[in-house]
């Protein structure tokens, strides 16, 4: 891959990084888990960290190959 189409990438992820928060569907997958009780909220986003771990996966194997 070309030194441009990596920076592209890295401002790419940067960008989606910096944007992430103010996107509403991360953390709100179906199947994440949320249990909220009185004086009681436990979230863990599930799928949210699967599908991250997935792309930044496909992300360093893109990187990685020259």
């Amino acid at each position: 891959m070309s030194e441009i189409g990596k920076w592209m990438m890295v401002a790419g992820l940067g960008l989606l990084f910096w944007l992430g928060p103010k996107i509403p569907w991360p953390g709100r997958l179906p199947g994440d888990l949320a249990v909220e009780r009185p004086n009681f909220k436990f979230y863990f986003p599930l799928t949210t960290c699967i599908i991250l771990s997935v792309a930044l996966t496909l992300l360093a194997w893109l990187l990685r190959r020259h």
